[in-house]
């Protein structure tokens, strides 16, 4: 657990020295990321067996769904022309 967040802090480190278009691009990849975190999620719910398990799966649920808002209300306040990087145009 700790190693992710490390490693997702040293990603927040090295945005600082890349620029803009670097940025702009981990971001659209971190929301991916998030969004296949929050489909993970639900899927691990649905298997679930025990109330611990279901406690813990839907700790991740809640979780998966506060990052993955979190990301698009950071890339829609960027102002950006998203179709361009969705489609690899951006250069």
């Amino acid at each position: 657990m700790w190693s992710k967040w490390f490693k997702r802090r040293q990603k927040q480190v090295k945005v600082e020295e890349m620029g803009l278009k670097d940025e702009i691009g981990l971001l659209y990849h971190e929301i991916i990321a998030a969004k296949r975190d929050w489909d993970n999620a639900l899927r691990h719910f649905e298997y679930a067996v025990g109330k611990d398990h279901v406690d813990y799966a839907i700790f991740a649920i809640e979780a998966a769904e506060k990052r993955y808002e979190m990301l698009l209300r950071k890339a829609k306040a960027m102002n950006i022309e998203w179709s361009k990087w969705i489609r690899g145009l951006a250069v």
